[in-house]
């Protein structure tokens, strides 16, 4: 007797990325080399999602019930022909080629693998065969749970209680199925099937039987839109006001057509009624001769806070702003807007790194359509655009979300790692009863991560294709170019147990497995994503391709650089702090040697920037460039010329490194107000008011230094060489090249111009002609016009004498090849 099992290769994804599937596994004979397994052909079809996916059927001998197998798809797809189409991976170790295993009953079976969850989770449409309209189906994860069913809320109000106050007294209950791996689904064919049409707009809740009998209102971790714009947590109780007082973290999830875009930026009125085919909305995304850039190292990254924008007005500023600031971007040049997290974080006055649901875009700033607004405006100016995301944590209030999902026992909470039971932890239980303790009881098997946090449950791969299906759904729906990864070293080497602070390993050992999986999905469906990890590890694998055994990353944030040419009062000698210490050293030695080799390490895949959001307000004695260089006093006068002209050298040093420069918002004008996490808003600055007058200089610095590296192949390559570095006299000069296109910068920290030339002497410079092509100290930039002034400087032997300006960097270019 024989026995079947179809496959199926679900990829989630609306386009057809994929061709030419083919299954492979290990049923054709005892090797267990992947190499040698059969290959099928797997036929196209297309789901009842709407989503291309393949299909074959295996046909088994009855001899072989009980036996496991492992197996495999292979595709032709944007990365090439023959790739492995398979990223999840099943255990603890490296795995070059990720494999889904099954044992094989005695009844013909179905194995399905979903790429990407995101069509899938939620609320979504439906295809039934011959069907000419989608219904709507409903799924989430509680495997937990007694019983889940979905309830709709009303519009206006849009908070369900914990008591059902707020149910909509229209719309029916709809109960829900379990499957075999703890996700639920509405059956969308039943009597009284909906629409998804019908329920447009609808907001809705899943109301979950725990495990231990409790009923709970949960929102929908995959829902793209929450509905609220207030501050208020009813904590559960009634709430009779309006639906834009309620936190969107704990209000309704709301049902989205994601293949529909506002025609419109915004309507004055909710919901919407004006609305274009994603097809349409894309259709003229890009501009001739404005090509979005593609590769890391090209980038000048600008970061943005769109809540920090909106000078002038009450609240945070919005996505409305964002998109007045375009003009402002696009005359500065940079190439790359860096976005601080967009997920829904409650819209509460911070930074935006604590996400509750990473499928919706923060609603307060302006929500999920005009963020695609933001993105096509950007793409239309040359300007690509880099997402912040968080995975190391989530939001520290998420009780209608990631918190006890579908159980009260702490083992059970889905989505956070916990190892062992309650009872394993004796001495932090008997620590947490003790009274007056902040210990909270059973909280012994949580992991810390040093974020806000516990750490997420990296071992299930249902929370890590929560986070994969977001950053999928970005990159495809959104069109974002790249991500910056929040914490890396908090998923892969930080992880300890609260319990004891004892090491973690399983939780590095996931982190980074995650990490693998997450870059691994992503590249095969779009090879040329750019991926960066805000990384302080040092670890090589972390910029290592997946193919090597590596994390997959384009580059890693190099915050040392950062703390070699800034500092601050607590970081320790061993740092540089050129910046920091420049001014108050009274014309004692820089340490410009120790700079140097991290200024020599910066083209080993490393994003650089001597300011971040974190640098610029979120430590002891953090403040902005202009305020450091200013001797942490308000810039004014000839204090201010000073500043200024050590923050075109920083800003220099950055923009000229190996790595990718990036910047952090109104560096450019010198703004110089804090900007702390929860004050920002009381602190914002007027950008363009600052560009029209005291920072007016600055902003034409950056604009041609910005410019001049963008000209050049050789300033935006990887290739750099120090060729002299002076304590004493706080000189540096180091070479860039590609080709024969060569450059030597001078840096000069210097309060004094070395008017009657200053003299290096190397190898590099025999017999060459240079001539200068930048001066910060030009009088264009508010400088004193101390340099060479454009002339031609010939090698003499081995050496050149140049003359550098006081607090000054000056590029020579080679004109003599």
């Amino acid at each position: 007797m024989a026995v079947t099992v179809q496959f199926e290769y679900r990829t989630g994804l609306k386009r057809d990325v994929f061709r030419n599937a083919r299954l492979t596994g290990s049923w054709g004979g005892r090797s267990q080399d992947s190499d040698a397994w059969p290959v099928i052909p797997m036929e196209p079809a297309t789901a009842e999602d709407g989503c291309p996916c393949f299909r074959a059927t295996v046909t088994f001998d009855e001899s072989q019930v009980g036996h496991g197998f492992r197996w495999g798809v292979l595709v032709d797809g944007p990365g090439g022909r023959d790739q492995w189409a398979i990223a999840a991976e099943p255990g603890d170790t490296v795995a070059p080629r990720p494999v889904r295993t099954f044992v094989l009953g005695s009844e013909p079976s179905c194995e399905r693998y979903f790429l990407t969850q995101g069509r899938r989770l939620g609320a979504q449409k439906y295809f039934p065969p011959g069907a000419g309209r989608p219904l709507a189906r409903f799924a989430v994860w509680a495997p937990h749970a007694r019983q889940v069913e979905v309830v709709f809320g009303t519009r206006d109000g849009g908070y369900i209680a914990d008591d059902g106050t707020g149910l909509s007294p229209i719309l029916p209950v709809l109960p829900m199925r379990r499957d075999a791996g703890g996700v639920w689904e509405t059956e969308p064919e039943a009597a009284g099937a909906l629409e998804l049409e019908q329920l447009r707009f609808q907001p809705y809740m899943f109301r979950v039987t725990r495990s231990d009998g409790q009923v709970v209102y949960r929102t929908d971790l995959y829902s793209r839109c929450q509905m609220g714009r207030g501050t208020l947590n009813p904590r559960g109780r009634p709430h009779p006001g309006s639906r834009l007082e309620v936190n969107a973290t704990v209000s309704c999830s709301v049902v989205v057509d994601p293949d529909q875009v506002t025609k419109h930026f915004s309507e004055p009125r909710w919901p919407e009624q004006e609305f274009v085919s994603e097809e349409e909305f894309w259709r003229d995304e890009y501009r001739p001769g404005r090509p979005v850039p593609r590769r890391v190292e090209d980038l000048v990254i600008y970061e943005l806070h769109v809540g920090a924008l909106g000078f002038g007005k009450e609240g945070a500023g919005t996505l409305e702003d964002a998109v007045a600031l375009l003009g402002h971007l696009e005359a500065l040049g940079v190439n790359a807007v860096e976005l601080l997290p967009m997920s829904e974080f409650g819209g509460l006055p911070n930074w935006g790194y604590a996400t509750t649901h990473y499928h919706a875009i923060e609603y307060k700033g302006g929500g999920r359509d005009q963020l695609k607004h933001f993105v096509r405006e950007c793409h239309r100016r040359g300007i690509a655009v880099i997402m912040d995301v968080v995975y190391n944590h989530y939001h520290p209030d998420a009780e209608r979300a990631e918190w006890m999902y579908d159980s009260n026992a702490h083992p059970e909470n889905l989505y956070y790692w916990y190892e062992g039971r309650p009872e394993d932890y004796p001495d932090y239980e008997r620590a947490a009863a003790q009274p007056g303790s902040t210990a909270a009881p059973g909280h012994g098997g949580y992991i810390d991560n040093q974020s806000t946090g516990y750490a997420p449950r990296f071992h299930e791969e249902q929370v890590r294709a929560l986070f994969i299906s977001s950053a999928v759904a970005l990159m495809e729906e959104f069109h974002v170019d790249g991500f910056r990864v929040d914490q890396t070293t908090c998923m892969h080497s930080y992880n300890v147990f609260h319990a004891n602070g004892q090491p973690a390993s399983r939780a590095n050992i996931a982190g980074a497995r995650f990490l693998r999986e997450w870059c691994r999905t992503l590249r095969l469906i779009r090879p040329g994503v750019m991926l960066m990890a805000e990384d302080h590890s040092g670890w090589d694998a972390v910029t290592t391709s997946v193919e090597e055994g590596g994390l997959g990353f384009d580059a890693a944030w190099y915050a040392d650089f950062y703390h070699h040419l800034i500092g601050g009062p607590t970081r320790s000698m061993e740092f540089a702090k050129l910046l920091w210490t420049s001014g108050r050293a009274e014309g004692s030695p820089l340490a410009m040697g120790t700079f140097s080799g991290v200024l020599a390490r910066t083209g080993q895949k490393k994003v650089v920037y001597h300011e971040s959001h974190d640098e610029a307000g979120n430590g002891e004695g953090t403040r902005r460039t202009l305020v450091i260089a200013a001797n942490m006093e308000a810039p004014s006068g000839e204090r201010l010329r000073a500043a200024e002209a050590r923050c075109r050298t920083i800003f220099g040093l950055s923009a000229l490194s190996a790595g990718t420069p990036m910047f952090f918002m109104g560096e450019e004008v010198g703004a110089a107000n804090d900007f702390r996490y929860d004050t920002f808003v009381s602190n914002r600055e007027d950008l363009l008011g600052l560009r029209a007058g005291r920072g007016h200089h600055l902003f034409r610095y950056y604009q041609e230094l910005i410019r001049l590296r963008g000209a050049s192949e050789a300033l935006r390559s990887r290739e750099l060489e120090i060729l002299a570095t002076h304590d004493v006299n706080r000189v540096l000069a180091f070479r860039r090249w590609s080709g024969v296109e060569e450059y030597v910068v001078f840096v000069s920290l210097n309060d004094a111009p070395f008017s009657k030339g200053y003299e290096l002497v190397h190898p590099r410079l025999a017999s060459g002609i240079w001539k200068e092509i930048f001066n910060s100290d030009a009088e264009r930039y508010g400088g004193s016009n101390v340099g060479n002034l454009g002339a031609l400087l010939p090698s003499q032997g081995n050496g050149l004498r140049v003359v550098l300006p006081a607090r000054g960097l000056i590029v020579l270019r080679r004109v003599d090849v």
